[in-house]
């Protein structure tokens, strides 16, 4: 292989990761993610995958919780699921499902009427 084709195939990729090393050092240390030596060693020893993990965390310092639009629990549920029972978490300040205005007795009625079929029917054909 000839040294100039050589020459660019390691040196291209090594200036590009060098590059995105310096990029993260710099960026580091004027955004305040301290310490920048430790988010360029991140990027150099994890090449490519490092500067994502330093983006990723980049991110995370703009974050506005009075921006989030997940604050309070909104978010959209399908028509098909909106009778669904709600599970209780920690810190939950909704009403649990004996105390919420859900009403059993249409499953109740249900699922007898199901039973009711089923006795009158004893499940084979009459051909």
């Amino acid at each position: 292989m000839s040294a100039p084709l050589l020459a660019v195939i390691v040196g291209i990729p090594l200036a590009w990761h060098l590059g995105l090393t310096a990029v993260t050092y710099w960026d580091a240390g004027r955004v305040g993610l301290e310490p920048p030596k430790k988010w360029a060693a991140i990027t150099f020893c994890i090449p490519l995958f490092g500067f994502f993990i330093y983006l990723f965390e980049r991110s995370e310092l703009s974050y506005e919780p009075d921006d989030d639009p997940y604050k309070g629990n909104n978010f959209n549920i399908h028509p098909s699921r909106a009778d669904d029972a709600p599970l209780p978490s920690r810190g939950d300040d909704r009403l649990s499902v004996d105390e919420d205005s859900w009403d059993e007795t249409d499953a109740t009625d249900e699922s007898r009427d199901r039973v009711e079929r089923r006795d009158g029917d004893d499940g084979r054909d009459a051909r």
